[in-house]
């Protein structure tokens, strides 16, 4: 399933790099970093591979530099990271803590508890999390629930953003035309192991609001 879907975005995501070049890296770089699951696992190792000078050649583009196309996707992710962290200050506390519903799924002492990490390890988990697949598209979400400070959540978004693309980018110039063929089996072999992770996820977390909703109910 995860390999048809990165397919069709992955045609998509090549004709906006070679018709945008390093624009076109830093606009989908943004939009997956506005919580839009745009895979930079694609992103990224294309926009590495049209920086070998026979791909691009081939492409009818000329050829990428490898630092400014990861400079480019690091600061993409800090312009798509902006709206996302204005959404989750502006709306989400308050969404979350006046809609009776959401309760159920986040209770006012894991929303304190949150403020807490971010106020204490805000920075780290920021970087962290940009070094992490799936993790990185999310996170600007609950730094601005949590109200991080913005220039804080910028400079770390960037530190771990970096490295991140330059990493893919490498791969990708490394892998050559072959980077597709070579990430694809990975995706494939990912499929079951993220169902099972999604199944499990999500029994436990049934459970633990269950708990939570009854021990609710026996203090009321």
């Amino acid at each position: 399933m995860i390999a048809h879907i990165l397919t069709a975005l992955g045609l998509w995501i090549q004709s906006v790099i070679l018709a945008l070049g390093y624009a076109g890296v830093m606009l989908l770089m943004a939009i997956e970093s506005a919580c839009i699951p745009l895979p930079s696992e694609v992103i990224m190792p294309f926009a590495g591979s049209v920086t070998v000078a026979s791909i691009a050649a081939a492409n009818n583009h000329a050829p990428l530099n490898l630092w400014l196309v990861a400079l480019a996707g690091a600061i993409g992710c800090n312009l798509g990271s902006i709206p996302a962290y204005f959404v989750g200050a502006k709306l989400g506390r308050p969404f979350l803590e006046k809609t009776r519903w959401i309760r159920f799924l986040v209770t006012p002492h894991e929303l304190e508890r949150v403020d807490g990490w971010f106020a204490r390890r805000g920075s780290i988990m920021v970087f962290v999390a940009r070094l992490l697949p799936v993790v990185r598209t999310f996170i600007a979400l609950p730094a601005g629930i949590a109200r991080m400070n913005q220039v804080r959540f910028h400079v770390y978004t960037f530190l771990g953003s970096l490295p991140w693309c330059l990493a893919l980018a490498y791969a990708g110039a490394a892998l050559g035309e072959n980077w597709e063929e070579k990430i694809k089996p990975i995706f494939h072999k990912f499929d079951f192991v993220l169902g099972i992770i999604i199944v499990l996820g999500a029994v436990w977390f049934i459970r633990s609001r269950i708990r939570a909703f009854k021990a609710h109910a026996a203090n009321s």
